[in-house]
């Protein structure tokens, strides 16, 4: 950490050098020969902190050293919300987003407040209001009740795969487009200048998004589920024994007063609580805000936590057939600053409306791709028996009269109306195999292509 700071500190050093001039960030670069994305990340903690004056947009953005005058300034970060929505945040949340874009020294240092999440009461408090709970319901069913869980999910699976991993990354900083995504996800190419650790990124959000689907049967919120989440999401990105693990160090939230508990010992009954208390919400997506913002909050993890509260959000939406939450549309800065609403106000009325107008932009596009079809019923209520015949054809590699042989010893536990189009879809998808579509069957890439091989 030491080392990184006193990187940083050759930035600000730049800057002092030459007080009153406005550099680009090409101009910064001829000097400093740091990554693009850790120079523009400097750059914007410096105009939070109010050691640097921006102006401009994007590619016309310059910089210079903030004046005594400048540094006295109440606002240094417009309180416009820049979602692309005019109307996206009440007046409310206006001025509450405004007060945590103000610079770091006029906002009051704060800690975690234990006594916020024990005072929140399952089904007697509320961070959604009825009126965006029922906006939330009518948006969100697309099955009847008695359809398995996950039915839904499983359905538009690669569409979400690409879209909340995309969104996901993309509100962590990561640089992939959403086509580099779908690519990188679903024919294995990755973007080509970009960073390895944006890769893993993304492909780690492909295996948490795997286990929350298939196995949402048995999936409740548990602090077991949630930490199997950051596992997923953080291997590879965090050091060796801390992904799935409650951290003992200390970690510090960029941009923001907020100073997170400290120590294992601390964290684990709180993530307990947490889990506890949204397993005893009965409302979807009540449930789903509530971890939205307490895993967050806690920052129980050593980094990856606001990934994994948006991961463990759509626990409760998949396990009810309602569409997911992709984070659609959402801007970084937006994103983070009712993030830090929550941190240092626990105020959670701009997530609140950050979520419920992108679950609305999610349900448009879902429905776009997936109400022409329809719903196959038998498919979805037959899809694990289905998908364990595949499994054992293809690992004891059978072919021919070996699978009729199987499929018929299969068809004689279903009722007889139900057979011939259990045996029109397993001949379907074996006709049909890829790598996409032997995901979550525990099949090698090696065995399935001796199976088409021998074939």
């Amino acid at each position: 950490m030491a080392e990184k700071d006193e990187k940083r500190k050759t930035l600000l050093d730049l800057f002092r050098q030459q007080p009153d001039t406005w550099l680009s960030l090409a101009d910064i670069q001829q000097h400093l020969h740091y990554p693009e994305r850790t120079l523009r990340h400097w750059l914007s903690d410096a105009v939070a902190n109010a050691e640097l004056q921006a102006t401009g947009r994007t590619k016309g953005r310059r910089y210079r050293l903030a004046t005594e005058t400048e540094v006295s300034s109440p606002i240094t970060c417009p309180a416009t919300p820049s979602t692309n929505a005019g109307t996206l945040f009440s007046s409310h949340s206006t001025a509450i987003i405004a007060s945590v874009r103000m610079p770091l020294y006029t906002r009051q240092p704060c800690s975690y407040k234990t006594q916020w999440l024990e005072a929140y009461i399952p089904n007697g408090s509320a961070y959604l209001s009825p009126e965006q709970l029922d906006i939330l319901h009518s948006h969100g069913r697309r099955t009847h009740d008695e359809m398995p869980a996950g039915t839904y999910a499983r359905k538009v699976y690669n569409r979400l795969l690409v879209d909340l991993s995309y969104n996901s990354s993309r509100l962590e900083g990561n640089t992939y487009s959403l086509a580099d995504t779908e690519k990188l996800l679903l024919e294995g190419i990755p973007a080509t200048g970009k960073l390895d650790e944006e890769k893993v990124m993304i492909l780690n959000h492909r295996e948490a998004i795997r286990f929350l689907i298939d196995g949402i049967n048995r999936m409740e919120v548990s602090s077991e589920n949630i930490r199997s989440l950051h596992y997923l999401l953080a291997d590879g990105l965090v050091p060796p024994g801390m992904a799935g693990n409650l951290r003992d160090e200390g970690v510090r939230i960029s941009s923001s007063t907020y100073m997170p508990l400290e120590g294992r010992s601390r964290l684990e009954p709180l993530l307990e609580l947490i889990a506890n208390t949204a397993a005893k919400i009965l409302d979807p997506f009540e449930q789903s805000l509530f971890l939205l913002v307490h895993i967050a909050y806690l920052q129980g993890f050593i980094d990856v936590n606001k990934r994994t509260s948006r991961m463990s959000a759509n626990i409760p939406l998949v396990r009810h057939n309602l569409v997911p939450l992709s984070f659609n549309d959402i801007s970084k800065d937006d994103y983070a600053s009712a993030m830090i609403a929550v941190y240092e106000l626990n105020e959670t009325a701009p997530l609140a409306e950050l979520y419920v107008w992108s679950y609305i932009r999610s349900c448009e596009r879902y429905s776009a791709a997936v109400e022409s079809v329809g719903v196959d019923t038998l498919r979805v209520l037959h899809r694990a028996r289905r998908r364990e015949l595949i499994t054992r054809i293809i690992r004891e590699n059978r072919h021919g009269p070996d699978i009729e042989q199987l499929l018929q010893a299969c068809l004689v536990e279903l009722p007889v109306e139900e057979r011939d189009k259990f045996a029109q879809d397993t001949r379907h998808d074996l006709a049909n195999l890829s790598v996409q579509t032997i995901a979550g069957m525990g099949i090698s890439q090696y065995e399935l292509q001796r199976w088409l091989d021998d074939r």
